[in-house]
This record gives structure tokens, sequence and C-alpha cells, in this order.
């Protein structure tokens, strides 16, 4: 028989085998997922590099960072109240000579005791001054107080903490209710879920300028997460898309866009017409506003590593895939302790120390790509990073981009978190304004702004602020402001 003679049988048998290193690989994630142990899980690109530190350098450097985070924190410690102790009557007499002329000793002694003080609500009663003229022709009334709402019974202070709850704490409205209820308000989940409304419609040119403010910046951070809607006797499926930057002064604008349907509609909506760069993983959709024209795409390493991690399982050699990788962060340690991040030093650091790596692991790929089965946990892992090449390495010309698109990942960690606690979004509406409200919340913690203070300010301001400097009252401008204004400033907190 010819050496070139066609046998149905090979190809039927390689086949076979394809298919079943598929499911050997998909078994051990899922045997691994329900009985393994967490240390098997995925570590963190920090965990790894801490492993190769040295371990006394690491400690020390661990306690230095953590005692300066203490101390950053004690400005925002809670108000202090000296309670004083003084020693009993008939304990005033010296143990020694049984004098009872006693001095006092210095300040006395310090500790600190922690309590809880209860959060109450109040029920306000305005009374407004009405005087008549004795001519019976003229009546003066005092001003009424400042509302968010016309006639709302509700201040500003109230609905800024009904926002915080739900979208900085996941906290369902009817289980708030509840709190509120043991707390003397008398509240219903949907009164709750109109003031949230109310609250967002108030805001609305709030998150739309901050989505705005995004759209202009040259490094965009963007994904989706699913989000549940409901519809007649079921759910649907929409999506919550966050958009995200850094500034020049490192702060973060976080912006959130709910759409019924992961097509590339809501990010040509958000970045059509725009240019820079966009941080995304491989997902199409953001084809949209990246080809062929437009953003330019920046590739997630840790997507990349997180496949050559499953396929650890079956493919050991996916190991050195992960080294490679770990060499790549290890290099954005270094500029960070240097404290030369998205500086030409950053961008120098990359180019004599990552470019090689980078180039190592191109021909470890290569190298894999025909000894692996396609359709195998490595065999996939090889390919996608194949095909994302270009938009993986585009970081090592560019210090102002990242390795991966972590940061947005981190900013639907809240969402995630809201979706497991209230389940669903009553209607498409109810989606888009919870977006809005999340996106100012977060770029607030993002921040260091508490969220319920800015909240309450800014719901009766950005009613009357000029539209033109509507800015000023993103959370990041509005905490510079409030910290460099005059306590008289029109621009400070309302009392």
């Amino acid at each position: 028989m010819p050496q070139n003679h066609f046998c149905p049988w090979r190809e039927e048998a390689e086949e076979l085998k394809e298919r079943l290193t598929s499911l050997e690989a998909k078994m051990a994630t899922l045997e691994r997922h329900v009985f393994g142990k967490r240390t098997e899980k995925l570590p963190t690109v920090a965990t790894e590099l801490r492993k190769d530190a040295d371990s006394t350098a690491a400690r020390a450097e661990a306690a230095k960072e953590k005692r300066r985070e203490r101390a950053a924190r004690k400005a925002e410690e809670a108000p202090a109240r000296e309670l004083h102790h003084a020693v009993p009557a008939e304990e005033r007499h010296c143990p020694a000579c049984g004098s009872e002329d006693l001095k006092p000793l210095g300040q006395g002694r310090t500790s600190v005791v922690y309590e809880y003080m209860p959060a109450r609500f109040e029920k306000q009663v305005h009374v407004q001054e009405v005087l008549a003229c004795a001519c019976g022709r003229g009546v003066v009334t005092a001003p009424p107080p400042a509302r968010v709402v016309d006639r709302g019974e509700y201040g500003p202070a109230f609905l800024s903490h009904v926002v915080t709850s739900k979208c900085a704490d996941a906290m369902p409205l009817h289980r708030l209710a509840q709190r509120m209820e043991r707390g003397g308000v008398p509240m219903s989940r949907s009164t709750l879920t109109d003031l949230f409304h109310q609250a967002a419609s108030v805001l609305l040119p709030l998150s739309q300028h901050l989505l705005q403010c995004i759209a202009s910046a040259d490094v965009v951070w963007a994904d989706e997460t699913p989000l549940r809607v409901l519809d007649v006797k079921k759910t649907r499926l929409g999506y919550l898309w966050t958009f995200l930057t850094q500034n020049e002064a490192g702060q973060w604008l976080i912006g959130y866009r709910f759409s019924m349907g992961r097509a590339s509609k809501t990010p040509r909506e958000v970045l059509g017409g725009t240019t820079g760069a966009l941080v995304v993983d491989a997902y199409t959709g953001y084809n949209a506003v990246t080809l062929p024209t437009g953003r330019v795409r920046v590739g997630c390493w840790a997507h990349v590593r997180r496949r050559f991690f499953d396929a650890l399982a079956t493919a050991p050699e996916a190991r050195e895939a992960l080294d490679f990788i770990l060499e790549l962060y290890r290099v954005e340690s270094q500029a960070r302790g240097a404290k030369v991040v998205r500086t030409a030093a950053h961008r120098e650091l990359r180019q004599q120390h990552s470019a090689p790596v980078l180039a190592r692991l191109r021909v470890w790929l290569e190298t894999q790509a025909p000894r692996q089965l396609p359709k195998s946990p490595l065999g996939q892992a090889i390919s996608y990073a194949l095909k994302q090449w270009v938009a993986l390495t585009r970081f090592v010309e560019n210090e102002r981009l990242p390795l991966d698109n972590n940061r947005s990942e981190a900013a639907l960690r809240k969402a995630a978190l809201g979706r497991k606690n209230f389940l669903f979004v009553g209607h498409e509406a109810a989606g888009e304004n919870l977006a809005g409200l999340y996106a100012l919340v977060a770029t607030c913690e993002a921040n260091g702004v508490n969220p319920e203070a800015y909240l309450a300010d800014v719901l009766l301001r950005v009613q009357t602020h000029p539209h033109s400097r509507i800015g000023e009252l993103l959370p990041h401008e509005w905490m510079r402001r409030r910290t460099a204004d005059p306590p008289d400033s029109p621009l400070q907190p309302s009392p």
C-alpha cells in the first residue's frame, strides 16, 4: 500500500485524541474548582513577586507601608471625645504616708477605646417665620429650607445615605427600609426606590459629564459584566460597562454605562470619534472603536496569564510561559519601587528589560504551537497570545500603557457584589440610573472622598451650578476645591 494512502481511521484517531485532551483539561479544572485547595487558585502577581524577594527586606518594607497607611488614615479617624476619670474620694490619699495633699501628675494616664454610637435619623420640623405689616397689606415669609425635590420630605443627607448604602455597600433597598424602620422612620421599599431614582435624575448631568471626561482621555480602560433585568415572570440579560482613566494628577475617573446587549453599540456611543489607547481584553465588541481607525487597542497580560495557568493541569510546560509573564510584572514592580511609573525612565526600563523577555516568549510560543493540539488548553492559550501579540506588546513603547486590564475588572467587583445581593434591576431605566450613581460613588472611593458627604453636598449644588462649570462638582475636583478654598467659599460643602 502506498505510504501516502489516505487512512480515515488515523484522522479519526487524531480527532478523538484532541477531544480527549480537551475533556481531561475541563475535568481537571472542574476538580480543582470543586475539590481543590484554595492555594491551587491562580496566585496574584504580587504574591508571586514576594516569593522571589528577600523575606527580611520584604517584611520591613511591608511594615513601613502599613505605618504610612495608618498615618494617612489618622486624619480620617472618627471624632475623639475626652472622658475624664477622677480618683474616687475614698482613694485620694497617699498609699505610702497617708497624706491627702495630692497634686496632679502630668496630663494623666491616657488609653483609647473605640465605641459605636448608634446612627440615628432625625425628623426636622421647619417653621418659617411669617411677618405681617401693620398696614394689613404686606406679608413677609422666611425662605424655605433647600430641598433636592420640590415638596420632598427627605433631605440631601438622607438621599445620600440611600445611594451610598446601595452603590457602595451593595445593600438591597428592602433591607435598608427595614433598618430605617428600626431607626424610627416609617419607610417602604417602593419609597426608597423612588428616592434612589430621584437622586439619579438630579445627578444625571454629573454622571454624563464624567463619562465625557473619560472619553476625552488619552488612555482608557474598559470592561463589561452581565446584570439581570426583570421582565414578565422572568429576567433578561443586560450588561454594565465600565470606562475609566487616570489623569495627570494620578486621580481615577470611573464611569459606567448600562445596556440591554453586549454589542458594539455601547463602546461606540461612549468612545466613538475619540483617539488614544483602549485597554481591553480580546472581545470583538470593542472593534467598533479600534478598527480601522480610532483608538489603538492594548492587550491584557492578566487574561493571557489565566489561560496558561488553566493549562497547567494537563501541560506542565505552561509554567515556562507563566515565568516569562512574571518577569514582565517584575519590571513593573521595579518601576514602582524606583517611583518612575509613567515617566521616560519607565519606558527606558521596559525597553531594556521587558523587550528581551517578550522576544524570548515569542520564540517559545512559536516553538510550542506546532507541538500542541489546537483545541487543548495550552494550544488555545498559545493561539490567544499570538493573535493578540501586537496589542500585548504596545506597552513597551508607551510608558502610560499598563500591562493588564485589572483596573476595569476591579471597578466591576462592586457591581458583582451588588448583583449577588439585589439580583436584578427592575427595568432598563433603572439600570441606567444605577450605572450613573455607581460612577459617582466609585470615583469618590477611588480618590479617597467620602461618598456620603460628597453626594449630600452636590445634590443641592448641581441644580443651580453653571452647566459650563459642571466639572467642578466631580468628586476629585470637589475634594481639591474643598481643601483649597477658604471656609466661606461658595464651593465649600453646605453645613
